[in-house]
């Protein structure tokens, strides 16, 4: 009976024992049978969200087995996961345990070179060229295949993406340079140009060029299109004196300066390198042909729609492989991300991508500013104005125009200050506005304002004080102030465009940078009563187009810098 009683123990502790492990299996399992859902970023521009019913797959492969299914991704990937520890970086994920529900997780996709092999054979003479021909074309069809598939991300040492080449000629990323860079011609050409170049040096000896002037023209219309479709005469003229300095076999004898014929050719090749570009498509191009003119503007040089502020992404086209009813989507999309108030990362990278269909709709339809408050509600947001000015001109805005009108400030006041009786009773009143608020922004509005004046222009153009009972509907582009009661409040400003308060709550010199961005953002002209005052904002303050300005803002700049 002991042996019974013994034995029946040990079942019972055994059975104990069985249970007790099955029950912290099940706690165990617990958390990976829980749903979960994971922020997947496909690329840049494509962001995904994962819904695991299951939980987190136990591997990494089970993992990237359920993502290339959900997504649809083809070749090889890896998947990176940000770590907490290391300020949010991204990390090569090799263990599931390192994620939990709505973590953020990026693909990055492994991009092998290719490979071309070349197979040489001995023909005949008389087939060698037609064979070189074949060879050629198959090497072009094998790398065309290729690259499409290859995906804008590139996993190497870095855990950033690089762009692929196509998106980054979707739009112009720098301004007219200061020296401007003569292309390399064909080889030919440049055969031809070192000769002459070498006669030159020796004996003087001017070359013809008219055997290689096509050449020529072609390829600095090409480089002259990648920073501006529109070039003035004095672009025109640093392209034509950088090609005479550079090969200076190419100067005319008769000309004045020796490149005065080189420009007008210029000036005609772009014209016609315009019209070819037209006739493929080229937004910033097509919208002033005829046939996007209404009836009563059939003429080549009514209504022309190009950059007059120095812009340098006016009009771009299209993302390779989006169209207008992606970007619509896209838009849709970022509505009710700004609705929901959602990442400001993900309206960001929105933003950029709809930059195109946003440029035609405000350019070519010239929406109100209602509407498009309507349509687009995140172009209005502070950050987003900025980010649309360099997307547009590749400047920075506040930044730019805080430190230039800070190191202009003195100056400007003190030219402001020296002027007689006709600007006495304003100069009063801003030396009375500085006696009460010296800060960093009372300053600066008083330097705005002095500026105005120099231009002989009226500061209630701008600027109007609030009223309890004012009316802005009748405004069509105005600051707004409203002072404290006391000299520790500061003033704050509200930008008010064809009657709508656009931007509220800011201090009066961000108002004015920030109301410079949405003239650039939604293609607004000057107002015609302060023409000068922002033409000093745009190529004093911006350096925007500073090489040529107005009598009055040139001689305010001359005395500025000197």
């Amino acid at each position: 009976m002991a042996f019974i009683k013994e034995e029946s123990e040990d079942v019972w502790i055994e059975e104990t024992f069985r249970v007790k492990q099955e029950d912290a299996q099940e706690q165990t399992d617990v958390p990976k049978s829980c749903p979960a859902k994971l922020r997947v970023i496909l690329q840049d521009h494509d962001i995904r969200k994962l819904d695991l019913p299951h939980g987190i797959p136990g591997t990494v492969s089970e993992l990237e087995s359920i993502m290339r299914k959900t997504f649809g991704l083809n070749g090889n990937f890896t998947l990176h996961y940000k770590d907490a520890d290391f300020g949010e970086e991204y990390f090569s994920l090799t263990s599931t345990s390192e994620i939990k529900d709505k973590d953020t997780i990026k693909v990055i996709h492994i991009v092998e070179p290719p490979t071309l092999t070349l197979t040489f054979t001995d023909v005949e003479s008389s087939i060698k060229s037609a064979s070189k021909t074949c060879i050629q074309t198959s090497v072009h069809t094998s790398v065309t295949d290729i690259y499409p598939s290859v995906s804008s991300s590139y996993s190497g040492s870095q855990d950033t993406p690089i762009l692929s080449l196509s998106e980054h000629k979707t739009q112009r990323s720098q301004r007219w340079p200061s020296e401007f860079p003569v292309p390399r011609f064909a080889y030919d050409t440049e055969l031809v140009l070192a000769a002459a170049s070498e006669a030159f040096k020796k004996d003087g000896i001017q070359l013809n060029f008219t055997p290689i002037l096509p050449d020529i023209l072609e390829k600095l219309a090409e480089t002259i299109f990648q920073y501006v479709a529109y070039p003035t005469s004095a672009q025109l003229s640093d392209v034509a004196e950088a090609l005479i300095q550079k090969y200076p076999c190419l100067k005319e004898p008769g000309s004045y300066n020796g490149c005065y014929g080189w420009r007008q050719r210029l000036k005609y090749k772009m014209g016609n390198y315009r019209a070819k570009l037209r006739g493929l498509g080229c937004p910033e191009l097509d919208v002033n042909s005829v046939k996007k003119k209404r009836a009563h503007e059939k003429a080549p040089a009514k209504n022309i729609k190009k950059p007059r502020k120095a812009e340098v992404n006016f009009l771009p086209p299209h993302p390779q492989g989006e169209t207008e009813e992606s970007l619509e989507r896209e838009r849709v999309e970022l509505l009710n991300e700004v609705k929901r108030d959602m990442n400001y990362q993900i309206i960001s990278e929105k933003m950029a991508k709809t930059f195109s269909i946003r440029r035609q709709e405000i350019v070519s339809q010239a929406i109100p500013v209602n509407d498009l408050k309507y349509r687009w509600p995140a172009l209005f947001n502070a950050a987003q104005i900025n980010e649309e000015f360099e997307r547009i001109t590749t400047v920075n805005l506040e930044t730019t125009f805080m430190a230039k009108l800070d190191q202009y400030s003195p100056k400007i006041m003190s030219l402001v200050f020296s002027r007689g009786r006709s600007s006495k009773m304003s100069i009063q009143r801003i030396k009375n506005m500085l006696l009460e608020d010296y800060s960093v922004e009372g300053r600066r509005e008083a330097a705005i304002r002095s500026l105005v004046v120099f231009l002989r222009e009226n500061e209630e153009d701008l600027f109007k004080e609030h009223l309890d009972d004012g009316d802005i509907a009748n405004e069509v582009m105005k600051i707004i102030i409203t002072r404290g009661s006391t000299m520790s409040e500061p003033a704050r400003a509200t930008i008010v465009i064809e009657g709508m308060e656009v931007q509220q709550d800011l201090d009066v010199p961000r108002a004015c940078a920030l109301l410079m961005g949405l003239i650039y953002a939604l293609n607004l002209s000057y107002p015609k009563e302060l023409k000068n005052t922002f033409e000093a904002f745009q190529k004093i303050f911006l350096e925007l187009d500073d090489m040529k300005a107005s009598p009055k803002v040139m001689s305010l700049k001359n005395k500025l810098l000197y």
